[in-house]
């Protein structure tokens, strides 16, 4: 399985993935304060009670407890989240890349783990493409009100798209020193 991602690392690595990171956690940040109202008694955790709602009666009681500003950052939420769709799941493919190259690189890994990277990888921009669909469920809910089947779409889309983001992370950042620490070793072998 190879991944497009690959043929950059001919280059600088650091140079592709920092700027990607900043943008990211920038994008992030930016979102965390447009979601700031949208944090409600019917909605604790803002935007995100909102994708997991998964019903008809939750998702309205989210929408019933939003004022107009609530409902217009909502909006610009979901529509600023789609910069971020595209950010977050190019960065973390790219993170899974890098370290399933290491893991394969590494003759003393498991050779699992590299194809593990790659899948990954590719489950990232997964997870982008689903949390399309649940934006766009959730405008629909949030333009035309709860109804049958969207915000159980926004959810099922919310549940795999998290699942896969945290996996990617999770090998990323557990993987990266690993593979760093067999690298340092088998340098210090060949010395």
């Amino acid at each position: 399985m190879r991944h497009p991602f690959e043929k950059t690392f001919a280059h600088n690595r650091w140079a592709i993935f920092l700027p990607l990171l900043v943008l990211t956690l920038s994008v992030m940040a930016v979102l965390n304060v447009i979601g700031a109202p949208l944090s409600t008694e019917a909605a604790p955790q803002g935007i995100i009670s909102y994708e997991l709602a998964g019903d008809v009666p939750t998702a309205q009681a989210i929408l019933d407890s939003w004022d107009s500003r609530a409902r217009v950052h909502a909006g610009f939420s979901l529509g600023f989240d789609f910069l971020f769709l595209a950010v977050y799941s190019i960065t973390i493919a790219y993170a899974c890349v890098w370290v399933a190259r290491g893991w394969r690189d590494s003759q003393r890994q498991p050779t699992v783990m590299a194809p593990l990277g790659l899948l990954l990888a590719w489950g990232q921009w997964l997870a982008g493409f689903l949390d399309g669909v649940e934006n766009t469920a959730l405008w629909i809910v949030l333009s035309k009100g709860a109804a049958s089947p969207w915000p159980q779409v926004a959810r099922w889309c919310a549940v795999v798209k998290f699942a896969l983001v945290i996996l990617g992370i999770v090998y990323a950042l557990l993987g990266g020193p690993w593979v760093a620490m067999g690298r340092r070793t088998k340098e210090e072998e060949v010395v």
